[in-house]
């Protein structure tokens, strides 16, 4: 039978939501409404004259050809960073599930680059493929692969990919080793029993019970690749070369903190949070419906 909690008074409940309810209004609602106020105007650099401009910053930004490239240059690395760190996360965790010896020194060890700060993510996989001085940019040399981030946009979108990856590959690892070492191991030696192999007994018995955890990780790896990943790409790229790896949320910050068009930039910002938005709705309208509680 399932317990409710019952208040005698009507201002208690509201009273406990009141802390949340202030931090998410001060930290989300009110810099929101904010920007989707300056995404209407135009000022100039130095805030002195403010013009009620419409939609014409949208416009503007419909007609700009780097910033439409920026969108493509988004869902690429968005994808590559959700489904790498999905893929290599859950391999990781499967194998540290198996490990009986020196387990909590190798889950230690994977635990490790959450702890690390993005902009020394950033700084650490920029030196390593350093054409000139990165220790892996040599070795790739080497082997007759000719590395250089700064002038290949293909390289550069690769550097900013597995830097991403290997910063968020931690959190991801944490979550599936807890949903494999909460699925009982009753249902595991059933199936060894009758015979499944390890990999049928994954694809048909660990991972459906996985799904909840897989999609949690899911809308947070996709909102991590829009949005916590722009300390990465200024340590690493700045962006280039060119426009190659300027995502979106980097454009918002270059546009409005250099190129001072702070209506231009919040315009971005809107349509950011708006294609946020609209993910992580289809997410849970579509995605969801195969997920298995």
């Amino acid at each position: 039978m399932e317990k409710r909690v019952l208040f005698r008074s009507s201002w208690l409940p509201w009273a406990l939501l009141a802390p949340q309810l202030i931090i998410v209004g001060v930290f989300f609602f009110w810099p929101a409404g904010q920007a989707l106020v300056q995404s209407l105007q135009q000022q100039d650099a130095f805030g002195n004259s403010i013009t009620w401009v419409g939609l014409d910053n949208f416009v503007a930004l419909w007609n700009d050809s780097t910033y439409m490239a920026s969108f493509q240059t988004t869902l690429v690395f968005s994808a590559l960073v959700t489904v790498l760190g999905l893929s290599i996360a859950l391999l990781l965790a499967v194998f540290a599930d198996r490990v009986v010896r020196g387990s909590r020194f190798y889950r230690s060890v994977l635990i490790l680059p959450y702890a690390v700060a993005p902009v020394v993510t950033g700084l650490l996989w920029s030196f390593m493929f350093s054409s000139s001085i990165g220790i892996v940019a040599y070795w790739l040399k080497k082997m007759g692969i000719s590395w250089n981030h700064l002038l290949n946009g293909n390289d550069a979108m690769a550097l900013v990919v597995m830097a991403a990856v290997w910063k968020q590959i931690s959190y991801n690892f944490l979550f599936f080793l807890a949903g494999l070492q909460s699925i009982p191991k009753s249902l595991i030696e059933a199936a060894a029993i009758d015979g499944a192999r390890p990999m049928r007994r994954f694809w048909t018995i660990q991972f459906p019970l996985l799904t909840p955890t897989t999609f949690f990780l899911l809308v947070i790896n996709m909102v991590y690749a829009f949005f916590d990943t722009f300390a990465i790409i200024d340590a690493t790229t700045q962006g280039g070369p060119g426009k190659e790896t300027a995502t979106l949320v980097y454009r918002v910050y270059f546009d409005g903190f250099r190129g001072m068009d702070f209506g231009g930039a919040a315009a971005q910002s809107v349509v950011l949070m708006a294609i946020v938005i609209c993910l992580t709705v289809l997410q849970f309208r579509y995605v969801e419906k195969k997920v298995q509680y």
